[in-house]
């Protein structure tokens, strides 16, 4: 799109007409001998093409005026190429379509901020579109803001390692960040500024190296990642437990054809709070299965006894179709009267 040129096309054609516009008063001026008012009132009367109240006297005078209204012409006509260019080329168009995508972000909230929108960004991005929550982009990179545009997702051109382009992404209002830029030292920087804005915010960020992951955690971030880590442990698991990988592989996919993952956290207003697994019916009432319990302490059982408590602040870890998934949530689901609503459940795809 070759927007600096055709803005170029339309100040030149803006800066032709006040340019003739000032001759055209100077001359009058000269040849009739009239005064600054008079000479430039007959100077915009003749170059807008809307006709003169007298004929001016003398050869000089008719001579800048045909001089005048033809150069009237050339003008109107470069002028309304260059506003014809302007829409060909999407300027006018593409101005309107960047307000609306500014106004849609400034009015989303709770939604995901993704740092670096390359391949992991774009991965992603994929899982939270399958998940179906909101999320917005922020990069610079001109060809990946091109990939963001052509998919339609909202995006900031900026960095994530400066604190103004991350408000502008909606920091104060996010409910988890991602630092997937392909730099360890930007996901660092990422990372410490979004710590420092929002304290309580979740963070998950990208590491080349164990050591830079270290430093992301002691930055901040909740969760690291090394994706070359990740790719070398898949690919064995791959070759050594293969049925294990297909099967895990199903559940952990957002678009996987049956089974899914998903965790509930237990509120205060659960019904099922201080019941046990069993007290709790799950598999008979839902058809999920509870595969883990993370306490409230952080500690993690994946073997979970039908006689485990269900406290306040533990997280069930539950597999399931999505209809059993549905019905665990509303197993779980506070009464009408409480006053959590539902609220006190916090359900949230699993990956």
């Amino acid at each position: 799109m070759d927007t600096p040129y055709t803005l170029r096309h339309f100040k030149v054609a803006l800066t032709a007409f006040f340019g003739v516009l000032a001759g055209g008063t100077l001359a009058f001026a000269f040849a009739l001998h009239e005064g600054a008012l008079e000479s430039f009132y007959r100077a915009t009367v003749t170059i807008s093409l809307t006709g003169i109240d007298t004929k001016p006297q003398g050869v000089g005078g008719q001579v800048i005026t045909i001089v005048l209204i033809l150069a009237g012409m050339a003008i109107y006509g470069y002028l309304a190429s260059s506003v014809v260019e302007l829409i060909a080329h999407g300027v006018v168009t593409g101005a309107m379509a960047e307000r609306r995508r500014r106004r849609m972000i400034e009015r989303t909230s709770d939604h995901y901020i993704i740092c670096g929108y390359g391949r992991v960004g774009r991965q992603v991005a994929d899982e939270f579109r399958d998940a179906n929550v909101p999320f917005v982009v922020l990069d610079f990179n001109p060809e990946v803001l091109e990939i963001a545009r052509e998919e339609g997702v909202p995006y900031i051109d900026g960095s994530g390692t400066n604190d103004d382009d991350l408000a502008e992404a909606g920091l104060d209002r996010a409910h988890g960040l991602i630092a997937s830029s392909d730099s360890d030292v930007d996901n660092l920087y990422i990372t410490v500024s979004a710590r420092s804005e929002r304290p309580d915010i979740v963070i998950v960020a990208r590491a080349s190296t164990e050591d830079a992951a270290s430093k992301m955690r002691r930055a901040g971030a909740d969760r690291v990642v090394q994706p070359y880590a990740s790719a070398g442990q898949e690919m064995a698991k791959l070759m050594l437990k293969p049925q294990v990988s297909a099967f895990l592989d199903i559940v952990s996919r957002h678009g996987g054809p049956d089974l899914r993952f998903e965790e509930i956290e237990i509120t205060p207003e659960c019904p099922q709070a201080g019941r046990t697994i069993r007290e709790s019916r799950v598999r008979h009432e839902t058809g999920a299965l509870i595969v883990a319990l993370k306490k409230a302490d952080g500690s993690f059982d994946t073997t979970p006894n039908p006689d485990a408590e269900l406290n306040p602040g533990d997280v069930l870890i539950a597999v399931g179709t999505e209809e059993e998934l549905k019905a665990l949530e509303d197993l779980f689901a506070p009464s009408a009267g409480s006053d959590g609503g539902k609220a006190a459940v916090a359900r949230r795809d699993g990956g």
